[in-house]
Parts: structure tokens; sequence; C-alpha cells
């Protein structure tokens, strides 16, 4: 049997899981929860190391970034995301019933 963890980087790796999997991070608010998506999101894309090849930069500094303590960038997120085949996008709130 698989372990969850497995599974879930296996699922991640396809952008549309992935993005599904962000935004559900998001609708708590967390920013750590985020965080943590996003290193397992990095992780079903090769991992931190690859990421920090491509993207040339620094990965000591992309490990504290995404940290559950990491506060980065718009622009580092967004060049991640977009590595991932992913955007960043503000959509208006639902309105109430």
């Amino acid at each position: 049997m698989k372990r969850y963890h497995d599974w879930l980087i296996q699922k991640l790796n396809d952008p549309e899981e992935s993005a599904e999997y962000l935004n559900a991070a998001l609708e708590d608010g967390d920013k750590e929860m985020f965080l943590v998506a996003l290193k397992n999101v990095a992780e079903a894309h090769g991992g931190m190391a690859k990421l920090s090849r491509k993207l040339n930069l620094n990965r000591p500094n992309l490990y504290k970034a995404l940290s559950k303590d990491g506060n980065p960038e718009i622009k580092t997120l967004t060049r991640i995301l977009n590595d991932f085949g992913l955007q960043l996008a503000v959509v208006a709130k639902p309105k109430a019933a």
C-alpha cells in the first residue's frame, strides 16, 4: 500500500491537481499551510534543488522562503508557480445567498 505522501506527490505532478491543492490551502487563509502545500508541489515537480537550479535561485533562500516562517515575495511566488505551469490570479468572491 502506498503511503499518503507518496500518493499526494504523484497526484501533484498534474498542474490541475496542483492548482486545486494550492487553492484549497489558500481557502483557510493560513500562510503556513499554503507554504507547506507549495513545498509539496515543488517536491512533485522534482524537488527544491531542481527548482532552485531552474529558477537560478539560491537554494537555502528558497527553502527559507517556503518554510512555515517564510515570507516569499510575490515575484518569487510568480516564478515558482510559473515553473509548475500555474499562475496567480485574483477572482471575485461568490455573492452571499
